[in-house]
C-alpha cells in the first residue's frame, strides 16, 4: 500500500508542477542588477501569483524569496521582481513559483550580483553579448511571400558563449500594421516576440538590457508624431527590466548602467525625434537634452571603455536609410566635435538597424580613436546589397548573414582591453579585433 501512496503523492506534485508551468507564457528573464539587488521578470498567460525563490549557487538550503507580485491584464501579465536580500559579487541559482508552486526547466536558472571591486581588486573580466532585429514570424500577420524572420538557433548559440550580459540594440520586435495602432496589438507583438522557445534558455541565465528603434517604437522610420509612442513605452517597460527610463523628468528609454568597471549608456533615438523628411524647424534625432546628459556621464566616466548604444550608425559615411549623417548631419557633426572638444578617449558606439554587421573606425583631431561596431541582424531579414562608400569601415568586417557579436572584457585595470568577436548563427566565429584603451 505505502508504495501506491507515494506514486500517488510523486503523480499529484508533477500534475501540480505542470499545471502551473502552463500559466507559463514567456521568462523567467534575468533583468538589471547591482550589488544589492537583481530584478527578474515573467509573464503568465493569466492572473497569477509569481515570486522568485532564490539562493547562493552551494547553498540551497538557505532560500530567499522575493516579495510576491500577482499578474494583470492591465499590465500584460508581466512582473518584475526584485531580489532584494543578495550580497555583492554572488552567483545565484532560483526558482520561479506560480501560484506557491515551482516550476521546473531543463536549463540553468541563474543570476548574479555586481562586485565591489572597487580599492580592492583589478574589475573582474566579463563578456557581452549584443545583436539587433530580431523578427518572429506570425503568419496570420505577415507579409506573404518568403518568411522574413529565422534561424532562431542563434539564440542557443549564444546561450552556449554564457555571456553575463545580454545587450539589445533595438528591433527587437517587429511591430506590424495589425499592431501599430491598438494597445491589443502592441501588446500581443511584444508577448508573441518574447515567447519564442529558442529565447528562453537565454533570458533565464543572462542579464538583459534593452534600447529601442523604430520596429519596436512604432511603424518603420517613425519619429515623436507616432500617437501611440506612450503605448509602446508603456510596453517596452512592462517587457524589459532596465534599471531606469528616460533623464531629467523626460519621458523615453535613455537610461545607463555600469558592469564592472565599463559604463553603458543607452539611447533613445526615437520618442523625442522630428520627422526625417522635415524641410524646416528643428533637425534633431537626439536632442541637445540628452547629448548634454551624455557629454556630462562622458566626461564624468573613469571607464577605460564608454560604450554607448544607439539604434542607427553614427560614424558611417555613408547618407542612405536612417544612417545619423543622411538626416541629421549637423546634430552627428555636433555630438562628435563635443566628444573631440572634451578629449574624451575609448569612446565605442554599439549600433544596430542595418542588416549588416561592421566595425567603422574613425580618429579625431586629438588623436582620439572612436569606434562604430555595428550588429545586426539576429533574426531579420540580412542585406544582400550593402554600400560600398563608406570611408570608415574597417575592411574584412562586413558581415551579411544572420549574426551575433560578443565583446569580451579583461585585463589589469590600466591595461584594459576589449575584444571583439562576431559569430554566425550556429557559434562559428566570422572575425575578431582587439582594441586597447587609450590611456
Amino acid at each position: 500500500m505505502r508504495p501506491v501512496l507515494f506514486f500517488l503523492l510523486f503523480l499529484l506534485l508533477n500534475i501540480n508542477t505542470f499545471a502551473q508551468k502552463a500559466l507559463l507564457q514567456a521568462g523567467p528573464m534575468v533583468g538589471y542588477s547591482q550589488m544589492l539587488e537583481v530584478a527578474l521578470w515573467v509573464q503568465t498567460k493569466e492572473p497569477a501569483k509569481v515570486q522568485i525563490a532564490y539562493w547562493e549557487q552551494g547553498s540551497p538550503a538557505q532560500r530567499l524569496l522575493t516579495d510576491p507580485l500577482r499578474t494583470e491584464k492591465a499590465a500584460a501579465f508581466t512582473a518584475q521582481l526584485i531580489a532584494d536580500k543578495v550580497q555583492p559579487g554572488k552567483r545565484y541559482d532560483y526558482q520561479l513559483l506560480i501560484n506557491d508552486k515551482p516550476v521546473s526547466f531543463d536549463y540553468p536558472t541563474t543570476f548574479q550580483t555586481q562586485t565591489l571591486w572597487q580599492w580592492r581588486n583589478d574589475a573582474p573580466d566579463f563578456k557581452v553579448a549584443l545583436g539587433s532585429c530580431t523578427y518572429v514570424n506570425d503568419p496570420p500577420y505577415d507579409r506573404p511571400g518568403t518568411p522574413y524572420g529565422g534561424e532562431y538557433q542563434i539564440f542557443t548559440s549564444i546561450q552556449k558563449m554564457r555571456p553575463d550580459v545580454m545587450l539589445w540594440l533595438g528591433d527587437n520586435v517587429y511591430l506590424r500594421e495589425a499592431d501599430w495602432y491598438s494597445r491589443t496589438g502592441i501588446m500581443h507583438r511584444y508577448t508573441h516576440s518574447r515567447s519564442l522557445p529558442e529565447l528562453q534558455p537565454l533570458l533565464a541565465s543572462a542579464h538583459h538590457y534593452a534600447i529601442w528603434d523604430d520596429h519596436d517604437f512604432g511603424p518603420n522610420d517613425s519619429d515623436r508624431s507616432f500617437p501611440m509612442k506612450e503605448t509602446t513605452l508603456e510596453a517596452f517597460r512592462l517587457f524589459w527590466a532596465n534599471p531606469t527610463y528616460g533623464i531629467h523628468g523626460q519621458p523615453g528609454t535613455t537610461t545607463h548602467f555600469q558592469w564592472n568597471d565599463i559604463d553603458f549608456f543607452l539611447l533613445d533615438n526615437r520618442y523625442h525625434r522630428n520627422a526625417d523628411l522635415r524641410l524646416t524647424g528643428e533637425r534633431a534625432m537626439l536632442g541637445k537634452e540628452q547629448i548634454e546628459w551624455l557629454m556630462d556621464g562622458l566626461v564624468n566616466s573613469r571607464a577605460p571603455f564608454k560604450m554607448i548604444a544607439i539604434g542607427g550608425q553614427v560614424l558611417s559615411t555613408s547618407a542612405v536609410h536612417e544612417n545619423y549623417i543622411h538626416f541629421y548631419p549637423e546634430e552627428r557633426a555636433y555630438l562628435l566635435r563635443r566628444i573631440e572638444e572634451e578629449n574624451i578617449k575609448n569612446v565605442i558606439f554599439l549600433t544596430g538597424d542595418r542588416h549588416h554587421t561592421e566595425l567603422d573606425i574613425y580618429t579625431n583631431a586629438r588623436g582620439n580613436m572612436v569606434y562604430d561596431l555595428t550588429v545586426s541582424p539576429l533574426t531579420s531579414g540580412f542585406a544582400r546589397n550593402v554600400e560600398t562608400d563608406n570611408k570608415f569601415r574597417l575592411e574584412g568586417t562586413l558581415v551579411t548573414q544572420r549574426n551575433f557579436g560578443l565583446l569580451e572584457f579583461s585585463g589589469k585595470r590600466e591595461e584594459r582591453q576589449l575584444t571583439m568577436r562576431i559569430f554566425d548563427v550556429d557559434g562559428q566565429e566570422l572575425w575578431q579585433r582587439n582594441i586597447a584603451s587609450q590611456p
